[in-house]
């Protein structure tokens, strides 16, 4: 199955994205048959299937429904929608571990739900990105949390170094419902679109206790929050910040606080030249207005200048040369990222791990690479240097335990052999620099 847009979704695409920008105060009024439309629910399907994910309550998997037949649930599915007879499945919450300790809920709607939504983010994104702000990043097509960081790096770089390092608190579960559709209906008039939004805002949440217990909450008595897990969160969580973005711009605050505000959905800096303490103010009160609390003990003021702040996983501010130990505004993965995948590592090669080693070794790769992916901006020698001695180390003594070897095994599982024979990836050879290892 194809991840391809088809020309004919894409010529849908332009054309609403360039009515929404040519005319910013156009609404929308004939948008529930375009969801409904079955190449949209095929693709739907098809980028749903791609994201995998677990079942929602009803236990029903992708496997389940291809081998029953994907075209026949599709039309099944499509029948609810056009009869307006389609309603949405309680949605299933886990708790995730946070990077940072403690944990994150997370919601889980059913296959079912996953796919209509996603057909009404093929069909709604486009209105909206005309939309929104150049300051926003988060999920936004062709825009990213790296672009993002460049963008502050960039901006610090240019003298905006005082900084308001800020942080929501709770903001998927705390977002207005009455505010947040009436900034999706400034521009969708459609009562049927905007009917399907409410239903999944609306829609109860589902929770297992440790003895099995199933527990309720949400339904038509919720009046805040969008679930994180859901396709739909993602976009209806930029339209409510944007809100924010869009007042800032209008009221002209970058020009009084010689400032610019970078969000990546609820993260987000203010970078300024001399006038944080009042950015963050007035940002305080905005984010009342909307409903909206900053996290007191997240959000800071700082000095780029004399200490670093961590944005989206990275690190920025005073960094020194190695060698003439000269500073300069710099960008490189946090310590608290570094720490992390570590931490991914030492678990992926923990003593219970009785996985074949190609298999072990082709799941290390793979995490190797999806970091490195995301950190390959900045200073990176000394992060990833750190990686490949926690990477090296871990494997010897993984090894040396599978293969019952006395001592350190650094002679049989030297780093020549790791990183050679056995093909574990080496970040700092992978960027084309020799590491330390390597030159002595």
């Amino acid at each position: 199955m194809s991840l391809e847009t088809s020309e004919k979704i894409r010529s849908l695409q332009r054309k609403l994205y360039r009515k929404a920008k040519a005319e910013p105060a156009f609404r929308f009024y004939v948008l529930y048959d375009k969801i409904c439309r079955e190449d949209i629910l095929l693709h739907a399907f098809a980028l749903a299937r791609a994201n995998a994910g677990a079942p929602g309550v009803d236990g029903v998997t992708f496997k389940q429904i291809e081998a029953s037949g994907v075209d026949a649930w599709l039309a099944g599915l499509r029948e609810d929608l056009v009869s307006k007879t389609y309603r949405p499945d309680p949605v299933r919450r886990v708790a995730i571990p946070k990077p940072g300790g403690g944990e994150r809920p997370l919601g889980i709607p059913t296959i079912r739900d996953r796919v209509v939504q996603t057909a009404a983010k093929i069909v709604l994104e486009p209105i909206f990105e005309a939309d929104f702000e150049d300051s926003a990043y988060g999920y936004r097509p062709r825009r990213s949390a790296i672009d993002a960081v460049k963008e502050t790096h960039r901006l610090i770089c240019r003298g905006y170094t005082d900084v308001v390092d800020a942080d929501l608190s709770k903001y998927f579960d705390t977002i207005p419902h009455v505010d947040l559709l009436r900034s999706v209906a400034r521009r969708i008039v459609d009562r049927h679109v905007l009917g399907l939004i409410k239903l999944w805002l609306r829609a109860p949440v589902e929770e297992r206790d440790g003895d099995g217990t199933r527990r309720m909450s949400g339904g038509k008595s919720s009046t805040r929050g969008t679930p994180q897990g859901g396709v739909a969160s993602p976009l209806l969580s930029v339209i409510y910040m944007n809100r924010f973005l869009k007042h800032w711009r209008s009221t002209g605050r970058g020009e009084a606080f010689h400032a610019h505000v970078i969000s990546y959905a609820d993260d987000f800096v203010i970078l300024s030249r001399g006038h944080a303490d009042e950015a963050l103010t007035w940002t305080k009160a905005a984010m009342t207005k909307l409903g909206l609390t900053l996290n007191e003990a997240k959000t800071s003021v700082k000095d780029a200048r004399r200490e670093g702040f961590d944005f989206l996983g990275y690190r920025l501010g005073p960094r020194h040369h190695p060698n003439g130990g000269r500073w300069y505004l710099g960008a490189s993965p946090s310590k608290k990222s570094v720490l992390r995948i570590k931490t991914k590592i030492g678990a992926l090669l923990a003593p219970g791990n009785k996985g074949a080693w190609p298999e072990v070794r082709t799941r290390l790769n793979r995490l190797l690479v999806g970091w490195s992916a995301y950190f390959s901006y900045g200073g990176l020698a000394s992060a990833y240097e750190a990686v490949d001695r926690h990477v090296y180390d871990r494997t010897r003594h993984f090894l040396c335990r599978r293969h019952k070897v006395q001592g350190r095994g650094t002679k049989r599982f030297s780093r020549e052999h790791v990183y050679g024979e056995l093909a574990v990836r080496c970040l700092r050879r992978e960027r084309g620099r020799p590491p330390s290892w390597a030159l002595r």
